[in-house]
């Protein structure tokens, strides 16, 4: 199975630069014409967070059309710039997010390799987090399939990057993590 990860596209509203110098709708029109160009299509393409930058509905929309070219599954979860319930409403009918809920966590079935959505944002915080009620989650979607081959994919990364900014933010619990996915054998990778 091939897989393209887009992540942190910050998305801002048509026509105006992230951080006042970033034009981030032309950079993700620009990867995905890359995707698009690739000899060998992928089986489907993950985005992992920080879809947009301040989570507005015209962001969400302007990401919507900038991704409808790909013709493969696009699965998404959210980072420290989105919020949940605008990402629901404009990519609600997809029909892979789920509709109520506190979390935006969801497993994609019908690929050969399982895929398992985590949404670790903490609402008004950089940093990410998997407490004890995502754990949980996490745990009861693991046992319903330990056999099967699996990729967990999130937003923030849960282990030390070395770069520092990213680290301040990095996946809170992360030890609680490991140790649940170490009782695991048919996870895959791990992808933020």
């Amino acid at each position: 199975m091939l897989i393209a990860q887009i992540t942190d596209m910050h998305i801002r509203p048509a026509g105006k630069m992230a951080y006042k110098v970033v034009d981030t709708e032309a950079l993700l029109r620009a990867a995905v014409s890359s995707i698009l160009a690739l000899p060998k299509k992928p089986d489907l393409v993950l985005g992992t967070g920080d879809l947009t930058d301040c989570g507005l509905v015209e962001e969400y929309e302007l990401l919507r059309d900038i991704l409808k070219p790909l013709p493969m599954p696009v699965y998404l979860v959210p980072g420290n710039h989105d919020r949940r319930d605008t990402l629901r409403q404009v990519f609600g009918a997809e029909g892979y997010l789920p509709k109520d809920g506190d979390y935006l966590h969801y497993t994609i079935e019908d690929q050969s390799l399982r895929l398992i959505g985590l949404d670790t944002i903490v609402p008004g915080k950089g940093h990410g987090e998997m407490d004890a009620p995502r754990l949980a989650w996490l745990k009861a979607r693991l046992d319903e399939q330990p056999q099967r081959p699996t990729l967990i994919f999130m937003h923030h990364p849960p282990f030390p990057t070395g770069l520092q900014h990213m680290d301040s933010i990095n996946c809170r619990n992360s030890d609680a993590l490991a140790a649940l996915l170490s009782n695991y054998k048919n996870i895959e990778r791990v992808v933020c």
